[in-house]
């Protein structure tokens, strides 16, 4: 059983259900690296403090990298009696180069070694999330460059509502992910808080230069409150909502996605690549892809509640309950990145059926709300004119005809305001070109969003 470092005040030792049950080891291994890189930072600042000497200084530094080394290769043996990965390290510099080892725990707790090394992690993997972000958005763009005459039916309570271009829906989810993006850079500035300096709790009585060690891991900012500083994860809480609004963004696509691919749809196939067949039904092909980022995203919102949770009534400040703020966090991490990853590369080999997405548009007087519109911009006041198309909906069915086959007779027996061009107004593509406002689904202001969207991403 390994020596604990806590053992001057205990006489009895730590029950082997005890150690399995309390040791982390098992996950937060993956800090490794942030945990050695804080170490390192924190030995600088003892000797430029001079509270260890440039000797001892030189001689843990080289310790630290050869752990990191040996981490790295896979040679390192992990001891969950030691709990978790700080003191996995720690105990094995001490070996690797004797009580001067001891040294590098001076004015430091692991309760704000801990804090650091999250702060350390998530910071790298916010960044590698906004680059994935950014990957994923740049492929839509082009999806959308290259489909820009593509017109499909928009949706409203999933019912054919009005015709709008491909692109113009594809962009939707671009300014979706845009949004994720930037909420991701928010989070950034409540991660980039040093708290190394705080100790257990109450900060310390040693001489230390904590601005030095700002600098050194590249923090702009130091905790103000040891208090707060040991026991804030408001920025891992964070981090878990803005995924789970990124997760719900990526299984709005999954569904549209699923629901395209489907026969009863037929706009889209996905590439046998990014699929799986049935076993027992030869002729399926299953949209796997979308269908787990849609599963996956209750897994997100429940590392969300998991955390949120562990935190609502702690009391100040650290408490053995936040060793449980990793796992949801790891998972939230890994979950996201790899749908991002995983999606990206989906999207790129997707193909369109734009014959199939054309004649949804055209069918169910997709045009109707233009007769509106027409009668409106005439003179006729909207809630009157919206009544008119409504008749004139009717009567079609009746008669088992579309708008295009009414005569201009036929029009103005529901209203003189109808002349030839009623026929114009209700084309297709012209309803979708009329829509030339800023937003709207117009060939022209979807290029000019495109060209702005690329200087974005």
């Amino acid at each position: 059983m390994a020596k604990k470092p806590w053992e001057g005040r205990f006489t009895g030792k730590t029950d082997k259900a005890v150690e399995i049950f309390t040791a982390s080891i098992y996950f937060d291994k993956r800090l490794y690296k942030y945990d050695i890189m804080g170490s390192i930072a924190h030995c600088r600042m003892l000797e430029k403090c001079k509270i260890i000497t440039s000797a001892e200084s030189k001689k843990i530094i080289k310790g630290l990298k050869s752990i990191e080394k040996s981490i790295e290769s896979g040679s390192f043996q992990y001891n969950d009696a030691l709990e978790d990965i700080h003191m996995n390290i720690e105990k094995k510099l001490i070996d690797k180069i004797g009580s001067v080892g001891g040294k590098l725990h001076t004015a430091r707790s692991r309760n704000d070694q801990v804090a650091l090394d999250i702060r350390l992690y998530l910071r790298d993997e916010v960044e590698a999330i906004q680059k994935l972000i950014s990957d994923f958005c740049r492929v839509l763009i082009k999806l959308a460059a290259r489909n820009l005459n593509v017109i499909m039916p928009g949706y409203t309570h999933l019912q054919r509502a009005q015709p709008v271009l491909l692109s113009h829906h594809l962009l939707a989810y671009v300014e979706m992910f845009k949004r994720d993006k930037e909420r991701f850079q928010e989070i950034l500035k409540r991660v980039n808080v040093l708290p190394l300096g705080s100790s257990a709790l109450a900060g310390t009585s040693f001489p230390l230069d904590r601005n030095y060690v700002a600098k050194l891991l590249n923090f702009p900012k130091i905790s103000e409150n040891s208090l707060d500083a040991v026991s804030d994860r408001d920025f891992s809480g964070e981090f878990c909502f803005a995924s789970s609004l990124l997760m719900m963004h990526l299984s709005r696509m999954s569904e549209e996605l699923i629901l395209w691919s489907s026969s009863e749809f037929s706009f889209i196939e996905l590439d046998d690549s990014f699929c799986t067949g049935s076993s027992i039904m030869p002729q399926k092909k299953n949209p796997d892809v979308p269908e787990l980022v849609r599963g996956k995203t209750g897994r997100v919102y429940g590392n969300l509640v998991s955390l949120l949770t562990m935190l609502k009534s702690l009391p100040l400040a650290y408490n053995k309950d936040m060793q449980e703020d990793k796992e949801p966090l790891f998972d939230t991490v890994d979950t996201v990145k790899n749908s991002l990853t995983v999606f990206c590369k989906m999207m790129t080999k997707i193909k369109i059926n734009r014959q199939k997405m054309l004649g949804a548009a055209s069918e169910e007087f997709s045009t109707a709300t233009e007769i509106a519109d027409y009668l409106a911009k005439k003179g006729v006041p909207f809630r009157k004119a919206h009544e008119v198309t409504g008749k004139i909906v009717k009567y079609c069915k009746k008669k088992n005809k579309t708008l295009f086959k009414l005569t201009i007779k036929e029009w103005k027996s529901f209203s003189d305001k109808f002349d030839s061009n009623v026929l114009k107004a209700i084309d297709i593509k012209k309803s979708i070109d009329n829509k030339n406002m800023v937003g709207g689904t117009s060939s022209k202001q979807v290029v000019k969003r495109i060209e702005k969207l690329k200087k974005v991403f």
